[in-house]
């Protein structure tokens, strides 16, 4: 199936055509066939009608994601519209009928500016789409949001993190979706081709509530312990600061007590229903190019030289690692990013691995990408 991505760029666009390319990656692991042509249309194809018609031909399903959510009212207001006409045009041009997912917002129901705007984009897609789906979504977080812009668990979470105290409104209330939740709901949609309107459930709270709870992970967290994450809400959110912290607070220094005996540390505490790995590596070896949607893992080499990288997936973004077992660090592993571990050294490289749960071979989240190409 062929599906177009509007703003791919963005948060919502970026976790749904990595949703996409997952089910790509564990098809083609298995042998199969991609089930899916990813076609992801940033700003700049909006802006050369001829380029964005021609990514939409042959196009069976557009998940909408793109526009504006902030600037000068006035603009704010025109700009949805004509976002969503010349997306219609390009259609048009290309031939192009299909299923239109739009992610709507519940501003829309209001009489404000960019809730005309965003009520006005559904209307000119829906008088063209067959098959149109009216997505309505709450406030989205989720890996690698971008903090002090319309998201504010990210901003919540940076002023955290920079140990700032931020002035919470004691009435502020949020209804909060993940991006990744929100993606497969659109991508569900764009594949049943049936015209709707969705109202995705989601998790409501105080902001004082959410700041409560963001709070709660990071003392944990920077004193070396993994909070208990029993619901997905719990999870999707424990990833999402981790996530903010990446890579400018990596590696996690492990504390090494020392006696007669030798030396001992603690690898990773906390957590609930975890599974540990030691694995050893031959020399020049490679493990992991994969990456998960929600996996919480941990690398920790006791015993030789390596080099960890990470790749957002997607892009072209690499950081590594340089790690030795003669001082041990952790390296956490966030999602949506693929990984590998790669033993440099001249003997068998000794690595303890740390998952937050037991392996479900049923459900293993693990998809084969690898980091380098």
């Amino acid at each position: 199936m062929k599906i177009a991505v509007t703003g791919c760029n963005g948060l919502l666009g970026w976790h749904t055509c990595a949703r996409l390319h997952a089910v790509n990656c564990a098809a083609a692991f298995a042998g199969n066939p991609k089930p899916h042509s990813i076609v992801r249309v940033d700003r700049q194809a909006f802006e050369d009608p001829d380029t964005l018609s021609t990514l939409l031909e042959d196009v069976d399903a557009i998940i909408h994601f793109a526009g504006v959510n902030r600037g000068p009212e006035n603009e704010v207001e025109q700009a949805n519209p004509a976002i969503a006409e010349n997306l219609v045009s390009a259609c048009r041009a290309a031939k192009a009928k299909p299923t239109i997912v739009y992610a709507n917002s519940t501003h829309a129901a209001t009489d404000t500016p960019y809730g005309r705007s965003k009520r006005k984009a559904g209307e000119i897609l829906s008088s063209f789409a067959t098959n149109y789906v009216d997505l309505v979504l709450p406030h989205i977080f989720g890996e690698c949001a971008r903090p002090y812009y319309n998201n504010v668990t990210a901003t919540l979470i940076d002023k955290i993190l920079a140990g700032d105290s931020p002035d919470i409104n004691p009435d502020g209330r949020v209804h909060l979706l993940h991006a990744g939740a929100a993606a497969d709901i659109a991508i569900d949609a764009a594949i049943n081709g049936e015209s709707k309107t969705l109202n995705p459930d989601s998790t409501k709270l105080s902001i004082q509530a959410l700041f409560d709870k963001l709070t709660e992970f990071h003392t944990l967290y920077s004193k070396n312990i993994f909070p208990r994450t029993d619901t997905p809400f719990e999870l999707q959110l424990f990833n999402s600061y981790r996530t903010a912290g990446y890579p400018s607070r990596y590696p996690s220094e492990m504390t090494l007590n020392k006696d007669v005996r030798g030396t001992l540390f603690e690898a990773a505490k906390g957590g609930c229903g975890s599974q540990t790995f030691l694995s050893s590596t031959a020399p020049g070896v490679t493990r992991g190019d994969h990456f998960h949607l929600d996996k919480i893992e941990r690398f920790l080499v006791v015993k030789g030289e390596a080099v960890i990288r990470l790749r957002k997936v997607l892009t072209n973004e690499i950081v590594e690692f340089a790690v030795s077992g003669d001082k041990p660090v952790a390296i956490d592993m966030i999602p949506l990013h693929t990984h590998s571990i790669e033993n440099t050294g001249n003997e068998d490289l000794f690595t303890l691995f740390w998952t937050h749960e037991m392996f479900d071979p049923q459900a293993p989240d693990t998809y084969a990408d690898p980091v380098l190409s």
